[in-house]
């Protein structure tokens, strides 16, 4: 037998060779040739659809602005369905919108019954916005007036003179049924801690003060306009305003702070600027307040 040489191949695996160079050729250019030979498809896009893509474009990219940076406006929600207000849980109060602190004072209010829309605009610390979206959705059941008058004819009444809330004296107070000298030194320490109240509500911001006690209180005191301590912005310093039950140390320092870039205050609402002054704050605070 004769000895193959090394680079030798056989006339089998040349034509196999052949094969696979040709197949792979035909793999290669088909897809081209048949590219050239086709049709090529025209897209056209009118005007129209271009602006209703580019609106699209927009619409999306505000949504998601909107989901990083919420806007205050959504703040207060609309109830999901109707409800009596004197009923309404502090969870679903705060669902609306409130914090844990006026969600309590709303119920102080409730718990003894409210009969109106009237009623329910009168609880100080229920915003405007926010009141503007439920108005709509309250029901108010019909009252048994039999019982409340009989409760009413059996109820204690006492004789005595209508107190001026920021003057009274402790002596004073003490005169009123159910009211004895705990509540009515809290009520004049929280009056001069605020400069004087401005509404019989703020009572309930006494400390240890109920809605059974307010009912007790508010049909006996009187307030007359002008008798406020006020705290000239201008004049004032942290330590005093941090003194006002309605501010905190930030918040007092963050005023100061803003009087010294601007040069002084202009108007009251010029506090406004501070990002620590709410609204709730800068409304409740107003009265307190001057130039």
């Amino acid at each position: 037998m004769q000895e193959q040489e090394p680079l030798y191949i056989s006339k089998r695996n040349r034509r196999g060779v052949f094969t696979l160079f040709f197949v792979s050729l035909a793999l290669v250019f088909t897809p081209r040739i048949l590219m050239y030979f086709s049709e090529e498809e025209k897209v056209e896009i009118t005007i129209e659809e271009i602006q209703e893509l580019d609106e699209k474009r927009e619409y999306s990219q505000s949504r998601k602005f909107a989901n990083f940076y919420p806007s205050k406006k959504d703040k207060y929600k609309i109830p999901e369905k109707a409800f009596d207000p004197n009923t309404y849980s502090k969870e679903k109060w705060i669902k609306l919108g409130l914090s844990e602190k006026q969600a309590n004072v709303v119920l102080k209010f409730t718990r003894r019954g409210i009969n109106s829309n009237e009623d329910l605009k009168k609880i100080f610390v229920i915003p405007q916005e926010l009141y503007e979206k439920i108005k709509d959705s309250t029901y108010y059941p019909k009252k048994d007036f039999t019982n409340e008058l009989q409760q009413e004819l059996q109820r204690d009444r006492v004789t005595i003179n209508l107190i001026n809330l920021n003057k009274g004296e402790l002596e004073e107070f003490t005169k009123i049924n159910g009211i004895g000298p705990f509540y009515a030194k809290q009520i004049i320490r929280y009056r001069d801690q605020l400069g004087g109240f401005y509404s019989k509500e703020q009572l309930l911001e006494v400390w240890k003060m109920n809605v059974e006690t307010y009912d007790k209180i508010k049909d006996y005191v009187f307030i007359t306009k002008g008798e406020l301590r006020q705290i000239s912005l201008n004049n004032t310093n942290v330590n005093e305003l941090n003194n006002h039950p309605y501010l905190n140390w930030n918040q007092a320092n963050s005023i100061i702070k803003l009087r010294e870039q601007r040069g002084g205050f202009k108007s009251i609402s010029d506090i406004k600027e501070s990002v620590l002054i709410d609204e709730e704050t800068f409304e409740k605070l107003t009265p307190y307040l001057t130039l």
